[in-house]
């Protein structure tokens, strides 16, 4: 499995509310809830943090659970999100985007 770099979509709105993140994607306006798991990869998307970082250091950290199932579980997460526009995903550091439509956080 290659390394992967996850960075947030510029063009979704993004709300926390209660622990979970609430996101509107500019592509067809369709609102996601995400849950504890995909909120954390969600905020830790900064493009520059390799997928197994955010997972050692975030997910690992927060939930008792093995290393590499927690690394095949958040890349099929990761990998919907991006799926639905809201993530983006490469095998190479992401250079981020401004925002186009002021996302919040």
């Amino acid at each position: 499995m290659s390394n992967l770099y996850l960075a947030r979509n510029p063009r979704v709105a993004a709300r926390s509310l209660d622990g979970e993140m609430m996101i509107m994607s500019g592509r067809d306006s369709t609102l996601f809830t995400l849950n504890k798991t995909a909120t954390i990869l969600w905020q830790a998307a900064d493009g520059a943090t390799p997928l197994d970082q955010i997972v050692e250091q975030k997910i690992c950290a927060e939930f008792e659970v093995e290393p590499g199932e927690a690394l095949k579980d958040a890349e099929a997460v990761a990998r919907d999100l991006a799926g639905h526009g809201i993530l983006q995903i490469s095998e190479e550091p992401i250079e981020k985007q401004k925002p186009a439509g002021g996302e919040t956080r």
